[in-house]
């Protein structure tokens, strides 16, 4: 029996049957309207679902990496539930000839490679969009599709994959190869892409992935003639597609890590994988520690000993870190810690998105003591904040926190490549020879700075004593009240010229702005997309982004506040913790705010939503 849907416009009609037999395209004149065929358009957002197993990442890095290379502006996300095995997981990818910085609310290409993902996402595609799909396998009856303005695509997807005699996993790039067409793109360009990612499979792995790709790409571009778009073409140009993770590792790196220690944790795990991949390689000890409490406590000792160290976890390991974060303040040994948020408390979310853990960085641990609290929100930013984190952690002799989230963790943003002369080591205050030392060490010496020289172990006139409790200039433990007082003025002397060093929050769009947006961290792109929009409609906006928390830039926020319009806080959490932050340092009360906390990143729709509605 043949079943009839509309596509993008109704003088258009997809016939399709529930069977083995192949769809077929009713004849019509192909259109350019809005949403209709052969329409030249500069952005697609492609999205890929499935159970988990089914390539769905692989998938997501082929059709991003692709684009990327061909001089386009890409920003991907990957979710998928906390499982061991199993669940629902999503790829999604924008796409676009000009610069763009997040995700948007809408899909044009939906592939699904199960019925579950046109139930939970066919709301998510355009009027006139497209959802791939195995009409042979299931009917869209039967599963409550309920959208009339959309064009279902089906393909015998598993009948394929027999008759290739080819493992049925291989589904997910015959889909991608009728996306491909769909795109009315060169196919051979994403062969390349298969051929690097598949490089250690083996030749046998290259040609069943590569043949896949191409019987979907067939399908669509000769057994249904189908040209859903027309993209537009760009220049190629040599960009990064990079996660904040790997963006952090990379200036590790650079910056001279040479002891990298970690509990694994979602989304801050791929950190671990990347320093065990190359440790070797680049000298760099390499630990998967039994618990968190093991993990700051190994880097502790590894910077005593002159190594510079790095950790990384979550807000649940970083729970257990916080009396380790005391020890180092007090033991004054540098320590830099990526703290990627996920939505807590307890378990939480685990492989979702939040900002719930900033107050908790800017905080933790008993006691007043001097930190650094950063919140890139970007890679690039990623990159030079962890690389500048190391220089202050070392030269303040302090701990200093980065901020990541699970989006910006683990999603790939296309950006320029990174400049790594930008990064360079600055050991000065750190002493590795007897010579200039003089008679009388004092480890902790009260300088006018608060900063104390520092050595590495075996230094014949190094000697020290360092422990947790509360000490003299030479580390000997100490109870005195007038010595507490030094010691303590002494560390919280360092920030008159830390400060210094603190750049103030950046600020985005135009001076006179009748609304300005205040946020940190991977809020930024959603933002900024969303700025794009409004000042293009005259609704003039602005955005002053911090990407160092603490120490808090008041004179700056004190000043700007007085002289912006109307003010609002964007923020991934329910208590909007930016506003406490500015409050308590400055005072000041910012009413207008557009909080998300589902676990999911802002999309620029709802940032857009949120301002049209302040007064």
């Amino acid at each position: 029996m043949w079943h009839i849907a509309y596509v993008a416009s109704p003088r258009i009609l997809l016939f399709y049957c529930p069977t083995s037999q192949d769809p077929v395209i009713g004849q019509a004149p192909r259109v350019n309207l809005t949403t209709g065929l052969n329409m030249k358009v500069s952005n697609i957002t492609w999205k890929i679902g499935g159970e988990a197993g089914f390539g769905i990442l692989t998938s997501g890095n082929i059709f991003s990496r692709t684009f990327s290379r061909k001089g386009y502006s890409v920003i991907d996300n990957i979710e998928y539930p906390s499982l061991i095995r199993g669940g629902h997981n999503t790829f999604t990818s924008r796409i676009n000839s000009g610069k763009i910085f997040s995700l948007n609310k809408d899909v044009n290409i939906l592939v699904a490679l199960n019925p579950g993902t046109i139930k939970l996402h066919q709301d998510e595609v355009i009027y006139g969009g497209y959802i791939i799909y195995d009409g042979s396998k299931y009917e869209l009856k039967k599963i409550n599709s309920t959208r009339k303005d959309i064009n279902y695509i089906s393909i015998p997807l598993y009948r394929i994959t027999k008759e290739m005699g080819i493992p049925e996993v291989m589904i997910n790039n015959i889909t991608l190869g009728a996306s491909i067409a769909l795109l009315n793109y060169d196919l051979e360009m994403i062969k390349t892409t298969v051929k690097d990612i598949f490089e250690k499979k083996g030749p046998e792995i290259i040609e069943n992935n590569i043949n896949a790709l191409e019987t979907g790409y067939r399908y669509v571009m000769e057994k249904l003639k189908i040209k859903a778009y027309d993209l537009e073409i760009v220049k190629p140009s040599a960009r990064l597609l990079i996660s904040g993770n790997d963006s952090v590792f990379l200036a590790a790196v650079r910056a001279g890590c040479k002891f990298y220690v970690a509990y694994p944790m979602t989304p801050s795990s791929s950190i671990l994988h990347s320093f065990a991949s190359i440790e070797d390689e680049f000298n760099i000890v390499t630990k998967h520690a039994e618990d968190e409490i093991a993990v700051i406590n190994m880097a502790i000792g590894a910077s005593f000993a002159g190594a510079r160290s790095m950790v990384a976890t979550s807000g649940g390991g970083f729970s257990l870190m916080t009396e380790g974060l005391g020890c180092a303040a007090m033991t004054e040994t540098p320590l830099v810690i990526i703290l990627s948020q996920r939505p807590a408390p307890a378990t939480g979310l685990p492989t979702w998105t939040e900002q719930g853990d900033m107050l908790f960085a800017v905080h933790a641990s008993h006691g007043e003591f001097l930190r650094v609290v950063m919140a890139p929100g970007d890679p690039e930013e990623c990159f030079y904040l962890t690389g500048k984190a190391f220089n202050l952690a070392e030269k303040y002799q302090i701990p200093v926190i980065i901020l990541l989230d699970k989006f910006l963790s683990e999603s790939h943003f296309s950006c320029e490549k990174f400049d790594f002369k930008k990064i360079k080591a600055n050991r000065e205050n750190l002493i590795q020879r007897d010579k200039g030392m003089g008679e009388d060490y004092k480890r902790y010496k009260n300088t006018d700075d608060g900063i104390s020289p520092r050595t590495v172990m075996g230094l014949e006139k190094g000697l020290c004593i360092v422990n947790s409790d509360e000490h003299d200039e030479y580390g000997f433990s100490e109870e005195d009240p007038h010595n507490r007082r030094i010691m303590i003025d002494k560390r919280f002397r360092k920030i008159n010229t830390l400060i210094d060093e603190i750049p103030p929050p950046k600020r985005y769009g135009p001076a006179d702005a009748e609304v300005t947006i205040w946020s940190w961290g991977s809020c930024k792109g959603p933002i900024l997309e969303a700025m794009k929009i409004l000042n293009q409609n005259e609704k003039k906006v602005n955005l002053v982004h911090f990407t160092y928390l603490y120490p808090f830039e008041q004179d700056f926020v004190e000043k700007y506040i007085e002289e912006s319009g109307k003010n609002v806080v964007v923020e991934n959490n329910k208590t909007s913790q930016l506003s406490k932050l500015i409050n308590m340092n400055t005072g000041y009360r910012i009413k207008n705010k557009i909080l998300k906390y589902s676990g999911r990143q802002f999309l620029p729709e709802e940032i857009i939503n949120g301002i049209e509605k302040i007064e």
